[in-house]
């Protein structure tokens, strides 16, 4: 399974100060010498994270393939043609968002999808689809002709949270609390399902298979084990993790964490 590490939230606290520290080049070497089998970077239409430049230096100096997240802006679509990454994956975007909130909507916005497909096609990129785990998104993602698919997993990451955070027992009774815990065991088992489901539905169409947001060391392996997906892309708590082991040491952990 292939780990893309995402970096943008090293320039997120550089972004904090406005200066260059920490340097995000050097998390690309870190990343890079302790495991990274890719580097993930979005680029916002607000850039409130990486910056233009930042993609051309990770592009110029990465040993490893760098995905390149964007929206489908047709300025944002120009400027990821004309830098080439190995492959740009289209996710949704508002500028009032703290995060990607849900994949994309391919059926309401499938004329301006099917365009931006065609346009990174004619730079030879090749284009994956940040989508949530549906038979029917697995399907026009195939049709609009994406080369990959990366799944969702925002909501299983949510339920399984709640399911393991320690609840406040003087506002719930235990029963209520029981009750609730069982709703949720059943919630999660089904969106492992829909993962599960959407994966091996994209593999038939001949789709490759990627999954991300929200993955930390606690569920990962949850994902780990659907066969299908070969790829998962994850920052938010490596960098996080980094903070207290530095960044070498939150990176192999989380390698030794996807292993199958």
């Amino acid at each position: 399974m292939t780990l893309g590490v995402n970096i943008d939230h090293v320039a997120v606290l550089r972004e904090a100060r406005r200066v260059n520290d920490p340097d995000i080049l050097q998390a690309l070497y870190v990343a890079c010498e302790n495991g990274a089998e890719q580097i993930t970077i979005h680029l916002r239409e607000d850039r409130r994270h990486i910056q233009d430049i930042d993609v051309k230096n990770i592009l110029m100096h990465s040993k490893v393939p760098v995905n390149l997240e964007c929206s489908i802006n047709r300025e944002i679509l120009d400027i990821v043609s004309e830098l080439k990454p190995h492959r740009a994956t289209l996710v949704p975007e508002k500028r009032e968002e703290v995060t990607t909130e849900g994949g994309l909507d391919l059926f309401t916005h499938e004329n301006e999808i099917s365009y931006a497909i065609e346009q990174l096609h004619d730079a030879f990129i090749p284009v994956s689809l940040f989508v949530d785990p549906t038979i029917k998104a697995m399907e026009q993602s195939k049709e609009l002709g994406a080369e990959m698919v990366e799944l969702h997993t925002g909501a299983f990451s949510n339920i399984y949270a709640m399911l393991n955070s320690s609840l406040p027992y003087s506002n719930h009774s235990l029963k209520e609390l029981e009750l609730s815990r069982t709703a949720l065991s059943t919630k999660l088992e089904e969106s492992i399902e829909q993962i599960k489901l959407s994966a091996i539905h994209a593999k038939k169409l001949g789709l490759e298979v990627a999954a991300g947001h929200g993955l930390n060391y606690r569920n990962v392996h949850e994902i780990v084990k659907i066969q299908e997906i070969s790829e998962l892309n994850i920052g938010q708590t490596i960098i996080a993790r980094s903070v207290f082991t530095g960044l070498a040491e939150a990176i192999q952990e989380m390698k030794r964490a996807t292993r199958r």
